[in-house]
């Protein structure tokens, strides 16, 4: 009875699916490791930190959400790019021609390398915004506003890489 459950269990879980798939969702072609270069910040008016914390966030949620490890060179998934787009536009315009609220969007081009199963790979744009009341004071909001796009955008890069969405 114990041989053919266990055979049973054994061809259900090497049959379910295509792919490699983890523990946790995630498709890493069987990897052990990637690597996420420092992403540039290309956009003109962007903050010159987002760079760093678009690449740290992404670092960590992959880690968070996956078993492949960090490493620095010679990844087998490999992520690199740069933040395109960093623009403030007014949006619902009442009475007067004045904003009520403005829009700050953040655009990133990101190219992913999967040396394993390369038509896995892309290189790809992603965008995600976020209103503010206009009339805020945008720089003592600004890194509030950075970190709530910024985890939709990471999100969205791993959906598209590892989630396989």
């Amino acid at each position: 009875m114990f041989n053919r459950f266990f055979l049973i269990s054994f061809l259900f879980l090497n049959s379910a699916g295509c792919g490699i798939y983890s523990f946790y969702g995630t498709d890493d072609s069987g990897a052990k490791n990637f690597s996420v270069k420092m992403f540039e910040v290309r956009a003109p008016k962007a903050n010159p930190l987002i760079g760093q914390t678009f690449t740290e966030d992404l670092r960590d949620l992959i880690q968070q959400q996956s078993t492949v490890q960090l490493i620095e060179e010679k990844a087998e998934l490999r992520f690199q790019g740069s933040i395109s787009k960093y623009d403030t536009q007014p949006i619902s315009v009442q009475e007067g021609e004045t904003a009520s609220q403005t829009r700050l969007t953040i655009g990133i081009e990101v190219k992913y390398e999967n040396t394993i199963e390369k038509d896995k790979s892309f290189e790809r744009n992603f965008s995600w915004y976020t209103d503010y009341p206009s009339e805020a004071d945008f720089l003592s909001i600004e890194e509030e506003l950075i970190a709530l796009i910024v985890d939709q955008l990471t999100q969205d890069v791993y959906n598209a890489s590892l989630g396989n969405w």
